[in-house]
């Protein structure tokens, strides 16, 4: 089966996906900043909030005709109110979150292109919807998935490729392992459906994103959960 593109596929999200469709039968290209010996998938290092470095671990996709698709999972946080984040911290959540999207879509688009059509599937957070207090430059760096995306799914729709984000609440993985339980609870309690999502949850929508049956969702922000 064709080649999909999974980034922060070591760990939590990304990790989940990319084990889902390397099931499935997909040959699945993992990028992370740290490899995962134990990976039943290919994995390369990269930086994806680094245009270099994405440019390196990709370049023999240039060609490809043989890409179906590029999940975006990559993502990093920091819960502190804006006066008390370093600069450093800013600098380092816009990178990977909003460039490193930017960048890997402009790196794997012409391979999509040249496939036929495919899936981009980017990944926000309900704290952009529910503007949660001291997730604000988190929050701020997905707002910024939300818009490109968006934007970027009126570019390739020509070329039969489609382009969403998955906006989660809360789901259970190393982002938020050093938040409060009770913080987290009070962010599912303002979902529309109150129930804390899991893995397999998202892997549902992504699944369904991916699928012939999705041909016709592109420019969309899906609420897992609801905002």
């Amino acid at each position: 089966m064709s080649a999909v593109v999974v980034t922060g596929a070591s760990r939590g999200l990304g990790r989940c996906c990319a084990e889902r469709l390397a099931a499935l039968g997909h040959r699945v290209i993992g990028l992370a900043r740290t490899g995962s010996a134990d990976a039943p998938f290919e994995m390369r290092t990269c930086n994806v909030g680094d245009a270099a470095s994405v440019k390196e671990a990709l370049a023999d996709l240039r060609r490809s005709t043989d890409v179906f698709a590029l999940i975006n999972a990559a993502g990093i946080a920091s819960m502190n109110l804006l006066m008390t984040t370093p600069i450093s911290t800013i600098q380092r959540i816009v990178e990977v979150n909003l460039l490193g999207t930017i960048y890997c879509c402009q790196a794997v688009a012409p391979a999509l292109i040249r496939s036929g059509g495919g899936r981009i599937v980017n990944f926000s957070t309900i704290a952009v919807a529910l503007g949660l207090a001291g997730e604000s430059v988190y929050a701020a760096s997905k707002a910024g998935v939300e818009g490109f995306s968006r934007a970027f799914a009126r570019e390739m729709a020509g070329f039969g490729v489609t382009v969403n984000v998955i906006a989660p609440g809360p789901i259970d993985t190393g982002l938020i392992a050093k938040v409060p339980r009770d913080k987290i609870q009070a962010i599912v309690e303002r979902q529309v459906v109150p129930v804390q999502a899991t893995p397999e949850d998202l892997w549902n929508v992504v699944s369904l994103l991916l699928s012939p049956e999705g041909r016709m969702i592109s420019g969309q922000v899906l609420h897992l959960g609801g905002a």
